[in-house]
């Protein structure tokens, strides 16, 4: 392991709840971004149907040249 020596610094019994904590925090707080900054994700965890967007009507044909 690359960083193996950094637990004889620091207590396994201290630095794996900090690192596991600090990962769970960094987790909500996505989730509490994604919820606030969108339209959709409230409404999916409530279980409303999102439709999908509707698809962009394709190219006409180019003209035929005569």
């Amino acid at each position: 392991m690359n960083q193996g020596r950094i637990w004889t610094v620091v207590n396994p019994g201290v630095g794996l709840p900090l690192l596991l904590g600090s990962v769970t925090v960094i987790a909500i707080l996505v989730h509490f971004a994604v919820l606030g900054n969108t339209t959709w994700f409230p409404k999916y965890w409530n279980g409303a149907t999102v439709a999908a967007p509707a698809a962009a009507p394709a190219p006409a044909a180019p003209a035929a040249k005569k």
